[in-house]
């Protein structure tokens, strides 16, 4: 209810002619309570009784009365309306306590009612008792425990008190669980038509039933509360965002929240945004849809997906990320006087990382503060800005690794290093390819990044992938398919589009570490936990296919793959054990210029055959034993170690060979 607010004196002329009106009218009532105590119903016409005095003719008020606000959006019949004026005159007068009393003839009962109002007030009926109708339905009012329900105490509820004399609705209730979702400020196009759409759904002429319940899907919560926040101020509402993980799984806790919600809708014209979050429980899912499904006020509910709501067919609108212009624009107007100078990077920034409003304006007010201090480096800060803030939700997905290998680290066939730069250049050159170019035009398949890295283990492949991901300047991510993995059908796809979809802002490079697991020869159908393992597969395939970034698949038994599935990835990379002169490269690279040593022989330590991966362990812990002797590294450590690491391997140990070290 919007008030004009003229001021006199520091109280509004609304609020003074709403206090008057209230005082009248808890006065009209305490008059009734007064003629039933004395036992004297006045005589009306044609033969009716008239206990309660008549309400006064007025002309109306614009914005009107608080008390007539909450007759008509609850439908108070008159007799519910003067119950309602009982209840609160017990609060607002200091002697309406006694005048209940003296009305009932029992100084102990000096307070409302329902046998009071029946006896007492005009126009009364029974249905006003019931839990169904308004007083009970809306918790206008409470009734206390007594023996029986017209000999209760009645009270009326605090927020309804504080709104009837002139205050603005506040229910401490929903404040515990809903905030005020802020002003979004300007939204970007597209966001703003979404915006535009829901609040035709929301702005028609009250009535109908129940009134339109709209799920709001798409990837940035963010984004998704400021389109709902800026549909609410075009309709002069509030939103108030609650999380679904506050909703109680109760039905009369859920009948009792709704109540207060819808209370809040009419009253103060409040819009539940109802937010459900990535990663909830299905228990949780599941109150949040049954809660909405029974809400009977506007209300949006939020997600990356939508919730299955069989009983109400609620308005699904989607909400897209933005376009890399729109971003390009909101880097350009957060950095200000910044952004000339940096006009060259903001193009690779803003197709590169996927970020929505608030992710930009926290990324440049990093950059301001480093202006501040002299604005050395803004070019590599904002790459690094934006990478830092599309970052948080892949942290709780997958582990960061954090890249030092280059490409001086990789002992690789030259045709292999070809293949891998490869692979670097279409990373950077996609926004060109695929945009500018017009291959994206032709549709989204097929233009994902993807690679299998297949090898030994030990011949450098997770090394291949720090070595691109730091090349990049993108984060590497590991995933560890066993967690991904699930036994129960429809989890792993679950799991893996968590991955994915957190993935999507940051274009960060994802590492599928030994996927054997998941990538064996597509197995035969035997049952249903076959055809859903097939599916899993073929959805890892498919989002890897779309996804922006680049993802890598290493395994170290490519026989075992799939001819099909391989045919879907773009690049497949083989790793060969190393033959004699590049694991002669490798010891030498190995053990760090710094490292005391004495009498190596790379030649004679190549004779081993071991991978990179084991020649760095030997390397490792032969150091470890020359240092607990205080020796500097001699072949004798290195015997020692290539010992120990070849029986872990349960390779043969050539003694004739190692002994010749010493």
């Amino acid at each position: 209810m919007k008030r004009k607010v003229t001021r006199a004196g520091g109280v509004s002329d609304w609020q003074a002619a709403n206090q008057r009106h209230l005082t009248a009218e808890v006065a009209r009532i305490r008059a009734a309570l007064s003629r039933h105590a004395r036992g004297g119903a006045a005589e009306g016409h044609k033969g009716r009784q008239v206990r309660t005095p008549p309400r006064q003719p007025r002309a109306p008020v614009h914005p009107p009365m608080a008390l007539d606000v909450v007759q008509r959006a609850f439908g108070l019949t008159g007799f519910e309306r003067d119950i309602l004026l009982c209840c609160a005159g017990m609060e607002l007068t200091g002697a309406f306590a006694a005048e209940c009393a003296a009305a009932q003839g029992d100084p102990r009962r000096g307070y409302p009612t329902f046998a009071l109002a029946l006896a007492a007030l005009d126009e009364a009926h029974w249905s006003a008792l019931t839990p169904q109708g308004p007083l009970r339905r809306w918790l206008l009012l409470a009734v206390q425990e007594a023996a029986t329900l017209v000999a209760s105490p009645l009270r009326i509820d605090e927020p309804i008190l504080h709104f009837l004399a002139g205050l603005p609705f506040f229910d401490a209730h929903l404040q515990e669980i809903a905030r005020e979702a802020p002003d979004p400020g300007e939204l970007p196009a597209s966001h703003a038509a979404v915006a535009a759409r829901l609040q035709r759904a929301w702005g028609h002429p009250p009535g109908a039933l129940p009134p339109p319940l709209v799920q709001l899907c798409g990837p940035d919560p963010r984004a998704r509360e400021a389109v709902g926040a800026r549909a609410c101020a075009a309709l002069g509402m509030q939103a108030r965002v609650v999380q679904s993980g506050s909703i109680p799984a109760g039905r009369l806790e859920q009948s009792v929240l709704a109540r207060r919600f819808e209370r809040a809708s009419a009253l103060a014209g409040q819009v539940l945004l109802l937010e459900c979050a990535d990663g909830a429980s299905p228990e949780e899912l599941h109150a949040a849809a049954t809660f909405a499904q029974h809400l009977r006020a506007p209300a949006m509910l939020g997600g990356r997906e939508p919730l299955s709501i069989p009983e109400r067919e609620p308005l699904r609108i989607d909400l897209g990320p933005l376009t890399a212009a729109e971003r390009r624009l909101l880097w350009e107007r957060a950095l200000g006087p910044l952004a000339p100078p940096l006009q060259g990077q903001l193009d690779h920034v803003a197709e590169h990382f996927n970020l929505g409003v608030q992710g930009i304006r926290a990324a440049t007010a990093r950059l301001h503060a480093l202006a501040q201090g002299g604005g050395e480096g803004l070019g590599e800060a904002l790459w690094e800005a934006g990478r830092a803030q599309a970052r948080p939700r892949l942290e709780r997905l997958a582990q960061r690794l954090m890249p030092a290998a280059t490409w001086d680290d990789l002992v690789l066939p030259e045709e292999l290093r070809q293949t891998l730069r490869q692979i670097a250049s279409s990373v950077r050159q996609r926004a060109r390819v695929h945009g500018l170019w017009g291959f994206q035009a032709q549709g989204a398949r097929g233009l994902g990044l993807s690679a299998l890295f297949a090898g030994p283990s030990g011949t450098g492949k997770t090394l291949a992938a720090e070595v691109l991901a730091r090349e990049l300047r993108l984060d590497l991510y590991r995933v560890d398919l066993s967690q991904v993995v699930n036994k129960y059908i429809g989890e792993t796809e679950k799991n893996l589009r968590r991955v994915f979809d957190a993935a999507e802002e940051s274009g960060s490079v994802l590492l599928f570490d030994e996927a054997d697991a998941l990538f064996g020869k597509r197995s035969e159908v035997k049952d249903s936990h076959d055809r859903y393992a097939n599916i899993e597969v073929s959805y890892l395939l498919q989002r890897m296919e779309s996804y922006d970034g680049l993802a890598i698949l290493t395994t170290n038994q490519r026989e075992a793959l799939d001819p099909a599935f391989l045919r879907r990835i773009r690049f497949v990379v083989q790793f060969p054990f190393p033959d004699a002169a590049q694991r002669e490269e490798l010891w030498r690279r190995t053990i760090p210029a710094s490292t005391p040593t004495e009498d190596l022989d790379a030649a004679r330590l190549a004779r081993l055959g071991l991978s990179g991966g084991n020649i760095r362990t030997v390397a490792l812990n032969a150091a470890f034993r020359a240092a607990d002797l205080d020796q500097p590294v001699r072949m004798a450590h290195l015997a020692h170690a290539a010992r120990i690491e070849l029986a872990k391997l349960e390779k043969p140990v050539p003694e004739d060979e190692l002994r010749r070290w010493t």
